[in-house]
């Protein structure tokens, strides 16, 4: 059987998801392809959402228009506001959720989504057409099936010829056909699992993994690597002591993902926290020549964030102890995630260990941890659309870049489902740039500098956090996903809304004086140094001890106009409070990253052969002719590429 589509989602977890979901909503037809419906957007590790700089990307998915956000506010079971001893640009949000439920959150807004249908199969086969002459425009093509078991994986060979995207081909033999083509696979690329000594092929445990496509998708040219992930053991709340452990509660403030919809809906949970000790540690290290990240079994690189727990004693042999924190799964269940203990040590070695802290002594497990290689494509490959170079309508979103973490995969699968459906209609990719969205700087790092270990988003790859904070997302992206027709009229009339009140309390802070008398009281009270002379309410909010809620008890003026809000009033303040504090900081650095825009304005794809550049230094001409980069700006971040570099580059453009 053939079905025709405008586009096609390859995999439906956080990536895909957001991807057919975008596609969709642009109008176009859209199918995602998914192994199991019942585990669409699982949550392969830990059930939550969010975190440093995590956080940021769900707030900014959010303001675009896609559906991360507002299912974590459906089913979240902790909330809590990161970093709030630091700076608002380090403010991160996270939340715990309910990981059957966000199940079937997604799953309620993708089956009620027009244009998307969801099939239920496997894809085995990527179909493509060589383009013949590409460079000379020669429309002549001839289609070939790409499952040929003698082709072989590795980076791409010279003399490859173009290919474009015809559809893919499945396990049950449905041949679908679509122009675009995102393949978001996670782990399942060839997943092969590690406990111990045991292997076993999967994508997730007690799953199948997907074989094939990634070796017709080789067969582009397009250069493939292995990776590693892991997970810990889940464990049955039943056989847990709570009463040895240290119970951390989550907040309830108005603090939320979602710029729309309601508060957190769901019983609020604690999480627990507990420590290992020396006898876990002396158990963990008699077992560590069965390690398969020690013993050779395992050979492609893990994420160095995110340490196993036999990383932990190697790594860091000299600590007597290392912090776990114990997770609920959800409101209806006994299962809880142990973080801090991933592991690939075999069963018994885990069990054991684990017995030996007091709060487990008489633990019972679902499952053991275990670590799980992959299949990636070298990021470098793609546009910042996330279309590949090589082959005309693939699209790639999530891990199978070589990213980790549900929140940059789901950034990723939201540009690529966008810039699907603006290629079906000819329209300019979208593209954020780094100084815009969190989302732009990971892609950015990923199609520029690739990546040698499994890449996750921190605060500290962003060089223009002040602009990138969680509370503006809205005001970053909004307007602009509203003109893209993603952003519904809805959301950009709540936006509106909210700009203006933001607005209003800025003017009023401006232009409202404040009598150095009548005011001393106030301050004195707030521990603040009462002023000598009267001065504008805006000059009292630069102090750090200052906020507007705190000097509204002394203003009745100011409280009448905050009470005046009648919707989304904490919101609004922060957001205003935050803008008048850190103006300064906000316009040095938006004047920062105007410089940058000049180079980003200076186009270069096509405009040189690096190589015949003697000029140049031998590893930027190598850097630059594998990178083949869209802008100067772009060519500058290229890790080998020197500013002397880019000068020879812009003189020769001024020639």
């Amino acid at each position: 059987m053939e079905r025709k589509y405008d586009v096609i989602v390859v995999g439906a977890g956080h990536a895909g998801c957001e991807a057919a979901a975008a596609a969709a909503k642009l109008g176009a037809s859209t199918c995602l392809v998914t192994m199991d419906m019942n585990k669409i957007a699982q949550m392969s590790c830990n059930p939550a959402i969010g975190g440093i700089a995590k956080g940021q990307i769900v707030r900014e998915i959010d303001a675009l228009g896609g559906h991360t956000g507002e299912v974590t506010d459906r089913t979240a079971i902790q909330f809590r506001m990161l970093n709030r001893s630091k700076g608002p640009a380090m403010w991160s949000p996270r939340a715990q959720c309910d990981r059957p439920k966000f199940i079937w959150a997604w799953r309620e807004i993708l089956e009620n989504t027009d244009n998307l249908s969801i099939w239920q199969d496997q894809v085995v086969e990527l179909l493509t057409e060589e383009v013949t002459n590409a460079a000379c425009g020669d429309d002549q093509r001839s289609t070939r099936s790409l499952s040929s078991p003698h082709a072989e994986i590795g980076n791409a060979a010279a003399g490859v010829q173009p290919h474009r995207v015809t559809g893919v081909r499945t396990l049950l033999g449905m041949t679908l056909l679509a122009p675009c083509v995102i393949i978001t696979a996670g782990t399942f690329l060839n997943g092969l699992m590690h406990i111990g000594r045991t292997k076993i092929p999967g994508g997730r445990c007690a799953e199948l993994p997907s074989l094939h496509l990634s070796e017709s998708i080789a067969r582009c040219g397009i250069a493939v690597g292995r990776m590693k992930t892991g997970t810990p053991v889940r464990i049955d709340g039943r056989s847990v002591d709570f009463s040895l452990m240290q119970q951390q509660d989550g907040e309830s403030d108005f603090h939320k993902f979602s710029y729309m919809g309601e508060a957190r809906q769901l019983p609020q949970l604690p999480c627990w926290i507990t420590y290992t000790n020396e006898a876990v540690h002396q158990r963990l290290r008699a077992a560590l020549p069965d390690s398969p990240l020690y013993n050779g079994q395992i050979q492609s690189i893990g994420p160095r964030y995110c340490p196993s727990i036999e990383t932990k004693l190697v790594t860091f042999a000299e600590r007597p102890e290392h912090q776990l924190f114990l997770e609920p799964e959800g409101t209806g269940t006994n299962e809880f995630y142990l973080n801090g203990f991933s592991s690939s040590l075999p069963i018994d070695a885990q069990i054991e260990a684990l017995k030996l802290i007091p709060a487990f002594r008489n633990l019972e497990i679902y499952r053991p941890g275990y670590a799980i290689e992959y299949d990636f494509f070298d990021p470098t490959q793609l546009r910042h659309s996330l279309e590949s170079k090589l082959v005309d309508g693939l699209f790639m979103a999530g891990q199978v870049n070589g990213t980790t973490g549900y929140e940059e995969a789901a950034g990723q699968g939201l540009v690529a489902g966008i810039n699907a459906a603006r290629k079906l209609g000819g329209q300019e990719p979208f593209v954020m740039r780094r100084d815009e969205s969190y989302i732009g700087v990971l892609i950015d790092d990923l199609v520029t500098k690739g990546v040698d270990e499994p890449y996750r988003m921190f605060t500290s790859r962003a060089e223009y956090r002040i602009l990138l904070r969680q509370d503006d997302a809205d005001a970053r992206l909004t307007e602009r996903s509203f003109r893209l027709g993603l952003a519904s009229q809805e959301r950009m009339d709540h936006w509106l809304r909210k700009k203006q009140a933001i607005s209003e309390i800025e003017d009023f802070c401006s232009d409202f004086s404040v009598k150095a008398s009548l005011i001393k009281p106030g301050l004195q009270a707030l521990g603040s140094e009462p002023l000598q002379r009267g001065c504008k309410l805006i000059d009292l909010i630069m102090r750090p001890q200052l906020s507007l809620s705190s000097l509204a008890t002394f203003i009745p003026t100011l409280s009448h106009k905050l009470q005046a809000i009648t919707d989304r009033r904490e919101e609004i303040i922060e957001a205003a409070e935050v803008r008048m504090k850190y103006s300064g900081y906000i316009r040095r650095e938006r004047e920062i990253a105007d410089k940058i825009h000049r180079l980003e304005n200076i186009r270069i794809r096509g405009r040189f052969q690096y190589e015949s550049i003697q000029s140049l230094s031998t590893e930027a001409r190598q850097k630059l002719t594998k990178i083949d980069p869209e802008t100067m700006a772009q060519a500058s971040r290229i890790p080998g590429v020197s500013p002397s570099d880019i000068n020879v580059l812009l003189v020769m453009l001024n020639r």
